[in-house]
């Protein structure tokens, strides 16, 4: 099916020509899946393992791809056949915490600091680091805490010697017009 003539690397002995091992489909077949196929990635694959009697280097540049790749696709193919050659999602890096630690975590930031335990009088970002059993940067911190649904609340700023009477005073001056009208 593919890639049986000789390849400028393996002219100089550097690898040699690749065969399709999964032999359940012929060429007619693999054409007639190739026009079923909706996903564009799959039929450029299968018409890159169709190439016939082409190099790796030809079949590879007809493609679009670099040999290697090319190799590799004939590799997932023989493998796993028509399915392996289905684009696969990356499921990304493991989550630094378990559910039962994010759990906890939520748990420590709604409760609150103890003040007298740490002498801290709200949660900081560093300071719940400081808090997490694994070693994580200060930012990573606040991704962790938007991913349970918490928000940055500050509480309003409190001054202790506050007056409430001429806070009220204030208010009442204010909610007049502060030019009456004289025509």
């Amino acid at each position: 099916m593919l890639v049986a003539g000789p390849d400028v690397g393996e002219a100089r002995g550097l690898g040699q020509a690749i065969a399709i091992t999964d032999l359940d489909h012929t060429a007619a077949e693999l054409r007639h899946v190739v026009a079923r196929t909706k996903d564009g990635q799959v039929v450029r694959r299968l018409l890159a393992l169709l190439l016939e009697g082409k190099s790796r280097t030809e079949a590879a540049r007809w493609s679009g791809m670099q040999r290697r790749t090319l190799r590799d696709w004939v590799h997932r193919y023989s493998t796993e056949g028509i399915a392996g050659l289905k684009s696969r999602l990356s499921l990304g890096p493991a989550p630094l915490l378990t559910a039962q630690q994010m759990a906890e975590l939520k748990e420590l930031v709604v409760g609150g600091p103890d003040p007298e335990q740490g002498r801290v009088v709200r949660w900081r970002c560093v300071d719940l680091r400081a808090q997490i059993s694994v070693t994580v940067h200060e930012r990573t911190v606040g991704k962790l805490l938007r991913k349970l649904g918490l928000t940055r609340l500050q509480p309003r700023p409190y001054h202790s010697r506050k007056e409430d009477a001429a806070q009220e005073t204030f208010k009442k001056r204010m909610a007049r017009p502060p030019f009456a009208s004289v025509f």
